[in-house]
């Protein structure tokens, strides 16, 4: 029969200690587990038979067995601006390529060029319909003749014209008189604009007045509007 070891002041007072901080653990939730109350166990033997003396490396073995261990690997940062997402999106979907032959850029060009054009043919196609869906829809009235003018005012110019040589096309002489917004000086200027004469009416020194219009040619942006007074 092995004889049991005397019963210290010491030896209650380690185990009076021993089942409070096994209470205390127990109402925080049971965060120890089975192994770590043998442990316990076998620190509480051990400290009765040594008469409750425990050394300084028995305890910080008995309070390292207490914490919480770290875990093994942080967890990677997420990202949290849309910036970041579309980068890590971009890396993910980055494979590596070894070195290329020039045949094998010149193909990878090649395919890239064709990709390019057949969205450019798409985009084209459907820009198309819409525009067909959209003649279709207007008036018949409307549809038959070409606008004169888009949208907003047409600008109206008087002038004199300076040459009537070309056939329903007239040369117009416009004198702009305006002063400089620094120095405050008389400035005169004058542009020359090719107008449309459908009925040859005006000739060289007339003053007209002329209107925007629809591109007729080349250089024709006005057409003739009335002739406000004759060349003497």
């Amino acid at each position: 029969m092995a004889e049991t070891p005397e019963e210290t002041p010491e030896t209650v007072a380690d185990e009076v200690a021993s089942a409070a901080a096994n209470a205390g653990e127990a109402g925080r939730g049971g965060e120890r587990s089975e192994t770590d109350g043998r442990d316990d166990e076998r620190s509480e033997a051990v400290a009765s038979e040594s008469g409750g003396d425990t050394t300084g490396t028995e305890a910080a073995d008995v309070q390292a067995a207490e914490t919480p261990a770290a875990p093994a690997t942080a967890p990677a940062a997420t990202a949290t601006t849309r910036r970041e997402r579309l980068e890590q999106r971009r890396v993910a979907r980055r494979t590596p390529r070894g070195p290329m032959t020039p045949e094998e850029r010149q193909a990878e060009r090649d395919q890239r060029r064709a990709r390019t054009a057949a969205e450019r043919r798409r985009y084209r196609a459907r820009s198309k319909a819409k525009r067909a869906e959209a003649q279709a829809a207007r008036p018949a009235t409307e549809a038959a003749h070409a606008p004169e003018h888009g949208p907003g005012r047409a600008k109206v110019r008087q002038g004199i014209v300076v040459s009537d040589k070309a056939d329903k096309t007239i040369t117009v002489r416009i004198d702009v008189v305006r002063r400089h917004k620094r120095y405050h000086k008389i400035m005169r200027t004058s542009i020359k604009l090719h107008a449309h004469d459908e009925a040859n009416d005006a000739g060289a020194g007339d003053t007209v007045r002329i209107q925007e219009c629809r591109p007729m040619s080349r250089s024709k942006r006005w057409r003739l509007v009335e002739v406000v007074e004759r060349a003497r």
